[in-house]
This record gives C-alpha cells, sequence and structure tokens, in this order.
C-alpha cells in the first residue's frame, strides 16, 4: 500500500533558487540582528560600557545591511522572479486567491486538505505581512544607523545636523560631545524617537509573526506532507493529486 502511494506521488518545481537564498539569507540575519538587538537594548543591565555599545551596533549596522540589500533583491525579484516568487502568487489578493481562500477552508473543514504548489491562502496573508514588517525593520534600522553611529545611508547627513560648524565634523563621534552642538543634537535626538519606537515595537510584532510561520510550516509539514520544509532546500515539492493553484 505504501509502495502504491510513494508511486502515486509527483514532482513540482516550485521555489526558483534566488528565492531560497534569499529564505536562509534572511533566517540567518534576522537571528543574528535580534540576538545583537536584544544585547544592546539591556546593555545597561548588562554593564556594556559605551565602546562597548558602538562596537554592538556597528556589528548590527553591518549585518542590516546585508539583511536590508537581501530584502531589497527579494522585494524586486518579486516582479520578475519564478511563477511561485511573484506577487501574483503572494499577495493575498484577486478572484483567484479568494477560489483558493474558500476551498482551503472546506479543505481544513472537510479534513481533505487542499494541495498548492506556491503558499495556500494563510501562508500568503503571512508571507505579506512578514514581508511589510521586515521591510519597516529595514527602514527604521537604516535612519537609526545614521543616528546613533552616523553610518551610511543617512549618517553625514545626521552628522552635519549635530556638528557645530563644518570645520568640526570630523571631531564628531557616536557617544562624544566634542564638535557637536548641544541644541541640534536635541533636536536630531527627538527626530530620532519615533524611528526607535517603531523599531522596537516592530521588533516584537516581528519575532511574534516569525514563531506563528513556524508553527504553521510545521502544521502544514505534518497535515500535508508535501514535502513543505524540504522544498525551501530542493526547490520542489510532492503531490498525491494536482495542486489547487498548478497553472
Amino acid at each position: 500500500m505504501e509502495m502504491n502511494q510513494q508511486n502515486a506521488l509527483q514532482e513540482y518545481p516550485v521555489w526558483d533558487r534566488t528565492t531560497r537564498w534569499f529564505h536562509w539569507i534572511n533566517v540567518l540575519t534576522v537571528l543574528a540582528l535580534s540576538a545583537i538587538g536584544l544585547v544592546i537594548l539591556n546593555s545597561k543591565a548588562l554593564g556594556i560600557t559605551d565602546d562597548g555599545k558602538v562596537l554592538l551596533k556597528t556589528w548590527h549596522v553591518y549585518i542590516g545591511y546585508v539583511f536590508a540589500l537581501n530584502l531589497g533583491w527579494r522585494l524586486i525579484w518579486g516582479f520578475i522572479g519564478g511563477r511561485y516568487s511573484r506577487w501574483s502568487a503572494i499577495l493575498p489578493v484577486g478572484k483567484k486567491f479568494k477560489h483558493q481562500r474558500q476551498a482551503f477552508f472546506q479543505g481544513l473543514k472537510t479534513g481533505n486538505a487542499a494541495g498548492f504548489k506556491g503558499h495556500n491562502p494563510l501562508g500568503r496573508m503571512m508571507v505579506t505581512a512578514l514581508l511589510v514588517l521586515l521591510t519597516v525593520q529595514a527602514v527604521t534600522g537604516l535612519v537609526l544607523a545614521g543616528t546613533d553611529i552616523y553610518k551610511p545611508p543617512f549618517g553625514q547627513q545626521f552628522k552635519t545636523w549635530v556638528a557645530e560648524s563644518p570645520e568640526t565634523m570630523d571631531l564628531v563621534k557616536p557617544y562624544s560631545d566634542v564638535g557637536v552642538d548641544k541644541a541640534a543634537y536635541k533636536e536630531m535626538r527627538d527626530f530620532r524617537s519615533p524611528f526607535k519606537d517603531i523599531h522596537e515595537i516592530n521588533f516584537f510584532l516581528l519575532s511574534f509573526l516569525i514563531v506563528l510561520h513556524i508553527a504553521g510550516v510545521v502544521f502544514a509539514e505534518v497535515r500535508e506532507r508535501n514535502g513543505l520544509i524540504s522544498a525551501m532546500f530542493s526547490g520542489r515539492k510532492v503531490f498525491s493529486s494536482r495542486p489547487l493553484d498548478d497553472e
């Protein structure tokens, strides 16, 4: 019986190489950024010096560049990538999505799960939400990189803002008052404040969604048995019947 079921399985190509690379680079950078970010958030309780904070923030920014570039390329790839990497197969909108959503939830009720080569309807909503939050984190992080330790892409502009004069710009360093106009520095920090708040709140929202995402993937893997997890390595899924989104 198991042999007949095995023979009935058909393999389908799904995730292209670029999408798979994005996924795992994103996983590694998010883990690294989260770990360093939590240390920075608790730096006072951990007794970390100003020099230690600068070092931590510098590495946070460098890893953040990899994260942001990887994310930016993925957003572009949504327009030019493979069939199931494009926005048309990700965004939870359109008549096809509505039909697939109805079939998906009907399958949950009856216990006869509808198969999907790409993301199922819940997966599409989750991936869309994750990409939005990842983008917010990248944008706010790039602004904070400039306000905290004067790193690109906005660091030079913030240095110009807080410097006493053009002649003292080279003296402006993180966690130092040398060459800094105190009133201008306060204005800059007030400007920075909402970006910092959004970055921190968004981090916790993103962490919550990541946990839900992992739980959903495990649930789908166990329930549907289509090789969802292995597909992020191989790019291929297996089905015993034709997937609903096979076009």
